[in-house]
């Protein structure tokens, strides 16, 4: 099963952004941002809705408990 990092990468991949992108839309710097997609850190609770909510994915499917991205 994917990680949180490999899903959110796939994610931002599949909408043509940047990881520098990313950071802004999220309001952190690229290296913050980059510590999510590899697995060092993770967002709090509101961070996981906002990236939820922005790729249109369920929280089961960002957090690897469902592998299919349906809300």
């Amino acid at each position: 099963m994917a990680s949180f990092g490999e899903r959110l990468k796939h994610l931002r991949v599949q909408k043509k952004l940047r990881q520098i992108d990313m950071a802004g839309i999220l309001g952190c710097t690229e290296q913050h941002y980059q510590t999510y997609e590899y697995n060092k850190s993770h967002p709090d609770y509101k961070g996981l809705l906002f990236i939820a909510d922005y790729f249109d994915v369920s929280l089961d499917y960002l957090t690897g408990r469902k592998d299919t991205p349906d809300i």
